[in-house]
């Protein structure tokens, strides 16, 4: 069985590598350096604000006013801006955002996220009892995932996790900081990305003996291969995780950014209470949304939350105690959240500019995936699954020989090589895939949700790039000797 945690070491030398070429190539830019290129563009992460995007102007200008209350009394801004933020303020401890709030968040904050499940899932309930706020959904997660691995050791009294391959590039160094083992379960590419219930079966049997599967992690809409799941397909997950008693935790982050054909989101926490009451009443589920993913994007502002369903109160209880290691999530990404789910209504003064605003964003986003993957499907040994959902585009690599030849001397994976060129030649900063597909199959994580102009100088110089290096037969007039100085130079 391949496991995520061996994947780590490539993971962080990936990072490592890319961030300091990146590093390297910026000051040397800066410093007026020749390069073929004006500026590096960076589109491996899910930071769509560093490629350019704009903020949302409702969510700054009721943040200013909270930050500066003088401006409450500034006509110029709209009138629904400054009483969000009077009823901010006095929701905060001395009317300030710089004061702190409990472990699990404001509770005004923690109402409202309650009353926007409650709308997403057409009157399911909610109560803000199961809600806790954290600085962004990853730390949300860990907090989850260090109590099931809380006490445990290695081996077959080791925690395991069922993980998607791929998954989000830093769930593996997640894992592996709690002491958690992933137990990967392959998506299925030829499916669009599909969750595919036999190989969850293959891989809960193939982790008998080597650690004890407590938890299966779900991305849905999928990071980062954009695919959505259908009702069927979370009925089928929902059942193999109470067959086999397992924890549900389901990153719902994109759920805003569903633009696939006849697809729709649909939480997994509705698809549960829609179903017997064998599984509604006694299926554990934590589901997580965040700030920083799809429209909002903002990243900075570190906020995110979580929802639990059919969980002890005991274990909720601890939940709330290891939150308090943060001190409280910063409040202004705690308002910021609340912003996001609960923007203007028809009739408020600045209801027109931002659904605007939210219209372009998603527009762009729908065109942008449209644009990309015909470009990248019409390019030699190239192909990609079309995204139903999500910021990224997850294409497949077909590399020639000389080019994985190159990798093996240098002791890397084709597609960290392939980056690693596309970085110093075209100065353009895409992430690796990951281990664990098919043999001798690569992949590359390449976010999409960044202007117009700037993903067309996105693919141009890929495209450029990716030609260039599939014409060239690399090396083949090199001796051994002159091959290795070459990629150690490279490598270097």
């Amino acid at each position: 069985m391949t496991s995520l945690r061996d994947v780590n070491p490539r993971v962080r030398a990936i990072r490592v590598c890319t961030q300091s070429a990146l590093l390297s190539l910026s000051e040397h830019i800066t410093q007026g350096a020749q390069h073929p290129f004006k500026e590096v563009i960076d589109v491996s992460s899910g930071d769509s604000h560093r490629a350019g995007m704009k903020p949302i102007s409702f969510v700054r200008q009721v943040l200013a006013v909270c930050l500066h209350p003088q401006l409450l009394k500034d006509d110029s801004l709209p009138l629904d801006v400054r009483r969000r933020a009077q009823s901010f303020l006095q929701a905060c401890d001395g009317e300030s955002v710089g004061s702190y709030s409990a472990s699990s968040g404001l509770l005004h904050v923690r109402q409202n996220i309650a009353e926007f499940i409650m709308k997403r899932d057409a009157g399911v309930p909610a109560y803000s009892k199961n809600v806790f706020i954290s600085a962004g959904a990853q730390r949300a997660l860990m907090v989850i995932v260090k109590l099931l691995s809380s006490g445990e050791g290695q081996g077959q009294s080791q925690t395991g996790v069922l993980t998607p391959l791929p998954c989000p590039h830093t769930l593996p160094m997640l894992l592996d900081e709690a002491g958690v083992k992933a137990v990967p379960y392959r998506l299925m590419e030829e499916r669009g990305w599909a969750v595919d219930l036999n190989e969850l079966h293959r891989a809960i049997l193939s982790s008998r003996g080597r650690c004890e599967p407590r938890a299966i992690y779900i991305s849905n809409p999928g990071n980062p291969t954009g695919h959505v799941q259908d009702r069927k397909s979370i009925q089928d997950v929902i059942k193999f995780a109470a067959a086999e008693r397992l924890l549900l935790l389901v990153d719902e982050v994109y759920q805003d950014s569903v633009y696939g054909q006849n697809r729709e989101f649909i939480s997994y926490k509705k698809v549960l209470f829609e179903m017997d009451e064998e599984f509604r009443e006694t299926v554990e589920l934590v589901s997580f949304h965040s700030l920083s993913c799809a429209t909002a994007a903002e990243c900075g502002l570190r906020a995110g939350y979580m929802e639990t369903v059919n969980m002890d109160p005991e274990v909720m209880h601890f939940v709330d105690t290891m939150l308090c290691t943060d001190i409280s999530t910063p409040v202004t990404g705690q308002l910021a959240l609340d912003l996001m789910l609960n923007p203007p209504k028809p009739g408020d003064p600045s209801y027109d500019t931002h659904t605007q605003e939210m219209l372009l964003t998603r527009t762009t986003l729908f065109h942008n995936a449209q644009r990309a993957l015909e470009l990248l499907n019409n390019l030699p040994g190239m192909s990609c699954q079309p995204a139903m959902g999500g910021i990224y585009l997850y294409p497949r690599l077909d590399l020639t020989a000389e080019i994985r030849e190159q990798a093996e001397i240098l002791g890397v994976e084709a597609d960290v090589l392939y980056c690693q060129k596309l970085l110093e030649e075209e100065g353009l900063l895409v992430g690796a895939g990951q281990q664990g597909g098919p043999t001798g199959s690569h992949h590359l994580r390449l976010r999409i949700l960044v202007p117009p102009d700037t993903l067309e100088m996105v693919l141009s110089r890929l495209c450029s790039f990716h030609i260039r290096l599939m014409n060239t037969d690399v090396g083949r007039s090199l001796t051994d000797k002159d091959k290795k100085e070459n990629l150690h130079q490279l490598k270097s």
